[in-house]
């Protein structure tokens, strides 16, 4: 269960946060596959730590030696003993604490594959509601400070709980009335871990809230400084990372008071405890119940758990961090998947189409008909689509289309229209709010593949961002993809040809080659249906042709949707759809639409000028 994020301001909509029970069972469900390695590492520990614990006998039988006057040669033994425990105890320990860091780090590993997934299935919609700053936030704090508890708290938590567990028994061996005297420190540490706990994890999950504002803020300001600045919002902008910092920064310093607090009232304890420890030993040495071996024994015990409670009680504050970290990511891997493709099936033999699948569910306010209206060998049904972004936002209102296989379809219409929606829905990274959409599977894998105007260049060599869309590629494929979207000759021409590193501190590619290298990766993953979102905008460029060529071979042979960025891409197009205001008003051929003198005739003539287009 998951519940949702108090947003930093009106306009955001933060991604869910998992309540305190889903975080425990998300994170028994991620330590379950490596339960043998966790049993084996804390027995391990058990032993180490119950081995130490001869140390302060050991010490106490020195000190009877001592008391009695007994010869030097009676020390040998004790001393022998103290080397071997000394020495048993560190192989254990490192042992067992190398077996529970394993474990962590496993399933940190576990729980990043997971979120990583999960964030990649998000809906582009959800993620522009939340704000970039959320994510970033929890991909960067939050998965750092989880690993940063794995790493080191874990271990050390679990080293000091049982060094507790353990030497409360070996007191009261000893004798009870030692355990008894050592109890009056914990109801003091009982009340300070309740105090602390009861404000940290709400202290911790706003501060980290509050950073994810922060870092939105900054995200938006740095992004939009042109506009910011056309504008004359600089004094607004400021005011706002200003009134995001000063909040972020308060909720720190109630942090460090919270932490200096906790440490004060853990010393308290510690005075209370020894104090009684001491006094009960003093009283029973006194009356000849124990030795004063026995008794520095117990004073030792006591003294020796300073270190593990200090470190038990002082890691709260880490767990507690790394707990409301913890239920950020939880809450994102918790977000209910998108539905998945269906893998349709191909006739053996006679040459038949790929038969239509589901491709997205129906939405919450449209049932699926019984059967649905596909016509015969479509590549892609659009059935009665509607999309909102919110109450009283719609997008997209019941649209209907059908894409032939081979067909390229062409969508045009003012901005705000909704054509990167159906886009998106189509491509099945966005779910409608209603209706259906039916795709087919191809021959290659995935059998949708979007390519927008936003490209990203990965970091690596070019031959390793192509082999993203199909790992097992030659590279003759590679080669031959690339001269497809007649991008071969400049990937030829770069320092080291095709092993070049790009991206972030490597080559830099400019936008027009960065198109064509996603292009070129369409190529390669061979998709039966791909879906361009003005995914030829810098035609603008000097090489707009180019550009525009590159599209054009890289749709060869396969069904696709347009969103048509310049009007020449309708004109080359078997069919152009025309959307205003979430509705298809017009469909048909460029020279018919044009005739018609709708809506689509109204656009070229705004779009074309003086041009002169080219003909189909």
């Amino acid at each position: 269960m998951t519940t949702p994020s108090r947003p930093a301001d009106d306009s955001a909509e933060l991604l869910p946060v998992a309540t305190p029970a889903r975080t425990r069972a998300a994170l028994r469900a991620l330590i379950r596959p490596d339960r043998g390695l966790a049993l084996t590492g804390i027995g391990v520990l058990v032993a180490a730590t119950a081995v130490g614990l001869l140390v302060q006998p050991l010490l106490g039988r020195i000190v009877d030696i001592v008391a009695d006057g007994r010869p030097a040669g009676d020390l040998t033994l004790p001393v022998v003993l103290l080397v071997a425990v000394a020495a048993v105890q560190g192989v254990t320990t490192t042992i067992g604490l190398t077996r529970v860091a394993r474990l962590g780090e496993t399933v940190l590993a576990r729980l990043r594959e997971q979120f990583v997934e999960r964030a990649l299935d998000l809906p582009a919609d959800r993620l522009e509601r939340a704000g970039a700053g959320d994510l970033t936030a929890r991909v960067t704090g939050d998965v750092a400070r989880v690993a940063e508890a794995v790493r080191s708290a874990l271990p050390e938590m679990a080293r000091s709980v049982l060094a507790i567990l353990l030497t409360l028994g070996a007191l009261a061996l000893l004798d009870v009335r030692f355990l008894l005297a050592a109890l009056l420190a914990v109801p003091v540490q009982l009340l300070t871990a309740r105090w602390y706990v009861r404000r940290a994890l709400t202290l911790y999950a706003d501060q980290r809230i509050a950073n994810g504002a922060q870092q939105q803020q900054l995200l938006e300001t740095i992004g939009g400084a042109v506009t910011v600045r056309g504008h004359r919002l600089e004094r607004q902008h400021t005011e706002r990372g200003a009134g995001r910092s000063r909040k972020a920064v308060e909720l720190t310093m109630r942090s460090v008071n919270l932490v200096l607090g906790f440490y004060g009232r853990l010393h308290i304890a510690e005075y209370i405890g020894l104090a009684a420890v001491l006094i009960a030993g003093f009283w029973l040495v006194r009356d000849g119940a124990v030795s004063i071996g026995t008794a520095t024994a117990a004073a030792l015990y006591f003294h020796s758990l300073f270190g593990p409670v200090n470190a038990a009680l002082v890691l709260l504050d880490d767990a507690q961090s790394a707990a409301a970290g913890l239920a950020r990511l939880v809450g994102v891997t918790d977000l209910a998947r998108p539905a998945e493709p269906v893998a349709g099936k191909t006739e053996p033999a006679g040459g038949a189409e790929p038969a239509p699948v589901p491709h997205q569910s129906t939405g919450p306010h449209r049932k699926t008909a019984p059967q649905q209206r596909t016509a015969p060998g479509a590549a892609v049904v659009v059935d009665a689509v509607s999309h909102a972004y919110g109450p009283g936002r719609p997008v997209l209102h019941e649209v209907s289309l059908t894409l032939r296989p081979g067909e390229h379809v062409a969508l045009v219409g003012t901005s705000g229209a909704g054509k990167s929606t159906l886009a998106r829905i189509v491509a099945g990274v966005q779910q409608p709010t209603a209706g259906t959409v039916t795709a087919p599977a191809g021959a290659g894998e995935p059998s949708v593949v979007l390519v927008t105007q936003e490209v990203h260049v990965f970091t690596g060599s070019l031959a390793e961002d192509l082999r993203l869309a199909r790992p097992d590629a030659t590279d003759a494929e590679l080669r031959g993809a690339l001269s497809a979207v007649h991008a071969l000759d400049w990937a030829e021409a770069l320092p080291d040809g095709l092993d070049t590193v790009v991206g972030e501190g490597g080559h830099r590619l400019d936008p027009a080659r960065a198109q064509q290298l996603a292009l070129a990766r369409l190529v390669l993953a061979d998709p039966a249906l791909a879906v361009l979102d003005e995914a030829t905008a810098e035609a603008g460029s000097a090489g707009a042709r180019v550009l525009e060529r590159s599209a054009e071979a890289a749709l060869a042979g396969r069904t696709a949707l347009i969103v048509a960025h310049r009007l020449t891409q309708a004109v080359a197009a078997d069919r152009v759809v025309v959307l205003e205001a979430g509705r298809v008003v017009e469909s048909g051929p460029h020279d018919e639409l044009r005739a018609a003198d709708g809506p689509y005739a109204a656009l070229w003539r705004a779009w074309s000028g003086s041009r002169t287009a080219p003909h189909p």
